[in-house]
Formats: structure tokens, sequence, C-alpha cells
């Protein structure tokens, strides 16, 4: 049974897009619940990345992208004409595979975007700053080093420090793309934790590799494969009772 529209952050209808002549997704049809965790899953080359840049348009950059079909936002088609494409990046946040803090120091790395953002208040700044650190659980291990180089954090300490920068300018939806793939397995279970907590104010989207990763913290599975959207639904029930013979072969290893 199909959600009711005040429960859909993000939906996403007979999406086709391509990379020139190249078809990189074939008639997508998925939503995204607000406050859940919904994981994207399948081998390399699939899509799964393609599809999420396209709930913030970071495809916008590449110039042969086109996209067919319809996205919106809260119900607002977000590939309008007269829709703030500024103002979508603030609201639809993303963690990229590889932490890549600014060459700044840790707090700046979070003011810079409120102050892009036209804030001057200093000790709002502040106070938005220890709570993005809060949030991420990363404010006991920094907050003694706010004016050293985001640099010099781990990386598993890094990747927090990017989520505090997206939790900062106060995003509804937050995009993970494989956060944890170049991660140890503590800070691997770290981040995991963190997303838990998140997704009680936030919307979240992952893509990962891992099946235990989106088994383990996701409440709703997307298998995609060749483009095409294979199967989407609790991710319970793709984990245990597939419908596909093709989601079954990926999830216990036979190919990917």
């Amino acid at each position: 049974m199909k959600p009711t529209e005040n429960e859909i952050r993000i939906n996403a209808a007979n999406i086709n897009f391509f990379y020139g002549a190249k078809k990189a997704l074939n008639d997508i049809n998925i939503y995204i619940l607000k406050n859940n965790i919904t994981a994207f899953i399948g081998p390399s080359g699939c899509g799964k990345s393609t599809l999420i840049r396209l709930f913030n348009r970071m495809n916008d950059l590449i110039p042969i992208a086109r996209l067919e079909g319809k996205i919106t936002l809260d119900g607002q088609d977000i590939y309008d004409r007269n829709f703030d494409v500024v103002d979508l990046r603030r609201r639809v946040g993303m963690v990229f595979q590889k932490p890549n803090p600014f060459p700044k120091t840790i707090f700046e790395n979070l003011s810079y975007g409120l102050e892009i953002k036209g804030i001057k208040d200093k000790s709002f700044i502040a106070h938005k700053v220890e709570e993005s650190l809060q949030k991420s659980a990363l404010w006991n291990e920094v907050k003694d080093r706010l004016h050293d180089s985001a640099l010099g954090l781990s990386g598993g300490q890094q990747q927090r420090l990017c989520i505090a920068r997206c939790l900062a300018v106060e995003p509804e939806v937050i995009l993970f793309d494989e956060p944890c793939a170049s991660l140890d397995p503590i800070s691997t279970k770290k981040i995991e934790e963190l997303m838990l907590e998140l997704k009680k104010e936030y919307t979240i989207i992952i893509v990962t590799h891992n099946m235990q990763q989106a088994a383990r913290i996701s409440d709703k599975t997307a298998f995609l494969y060749m483009g095409e959207l294979i199967e989407f639904d609790r991710t319970e029930k793709i984990f245990t009772v597939p419908r596909d013979k093709r989601t079954e072969d990926y999830i216990t290893g036979k190919f990917g």
C-alpha cells in the first residue's frame, strides 16, 4: 500500500536519465518516506549514485546529462525552472564517500555555510556550530580544538565533521553516498549509530555496497541493477523473502 502524500518527502515518477546517448536510469518510480532510512543497494555502475544525485540536482553540473520524469520534494517539482537550486541543496544535504572537510579550522567548516546564508550574529553561529557538532556526536572530541585545522582529524572524525557541516544549515534530507567506504569498522559503527539517531529529525538516503549495513540501519531498501529498480520494499522483506531472483542472488553474494 502506497503511503499518503503527507508521509512522503521525495517522490520520483517515471524517471529516465541519460549521459549523452547512454541511458543510465530506466523508468524508475520510487518514494522516500519522512524520518526513514532508505538504502540503495546494487552492483557498481547500476545507477545508485546517479539516482540520489538527482534528488539535489548535482547531475545538473554534467553538461551532457538529461532527465525525463518528475521529482518532487514535499510535493514541489524540484526541476521546475522557478525552483531555487541553492535552497534545494541546503534542504537536501549530501555526505560523500570520501570525507571532504574544507582546509579551514573545525569551527570555520561549520560557520562557513551559515555566513554564506548571510548570518552575521556571532553568538548564533557559535550556538549552531556546537549544536551541529553535538548532533554529529563529535563535540566532546573537538570542543577544545575548534580552531585547529579540520585536516588534523582522523578519517572517521572528518566524516562526522562533514555530517555536522551538513546539519548546520538545517536540511530536511541527508544523502549519504557510501559514507563508510573509506572508514574502519569502529568509525563505521559510529556513523551507523549516528544515522539511526538522526532519522528522528531528518529523512536519510544511503547508497551502500555493504549488505550488512543496509540490513542493520535501513527501514526500506531499493535494489537497482543495470539502471532499473528491480525491487523496493521493507528492508526485512528484501533480505528475507525478496520477490525477484536477481535480488536474492545479489544479497547472497552470487554476483556484484
